[in-house]
């Protein structure tokens, strides 16, 4: 009996766990989560018109017709456009642009160009 227990103590498991973390993972992480914010993802289009007519569409679109999508309304000249989804792969793209064309036949799949922002230059340094 004492033999039995004596065994039961010296094979046991500690509660204690340590996990040895290159700190470098943090900074990756933080990283990766920076440039994923700066990526221009893939969008399907599904109107390019007048003003009017986009803010009716939009009204109309519920988020039951295509539910986890985002719904945007962008001006570029000379149309207004409406944009569903924000997709990380051509594959849930192509999975959504098969809902949608059963209503919007002319929607289509693109990755939108990103904006240049204008900054002031010194012109002293140039």
């Amino acid at each position: 009996m004492c033999i039995f227990i004596s065994c039961q103590f010296s094979y046991s498991q500690s509660d204690l766990i340590q996990i040895k973390q290159n700190p470098k993972i943090d900074t990756l992480i933080k990283l990766k989560k920076e440039l994923n914010k700066n990526l221009f993802n893939l969008k399907i289009q599904i109107f390019s018109g007048k003003r009017d007519k986009a803010l009716e569409l939009i009204s109309k679109h519920t988020k039951n017709n295509y539910p986890g999508s985002k719904i945007k309304l962008v001006y570029e000249t000379p149309n207004y456009k409406v944009w569903v989804g924000d997709f990380f792969t051509q594959l849930q793209a192509d999975r959504k642009l098969l809902l949608i064309k059963k209503t919007y036949p002319e929607a289509f799949i693109f990755r939108p160009k990103p904006k240049v922002q204008n900054e002031e230059v010194d012109l002293e340094k140039i």
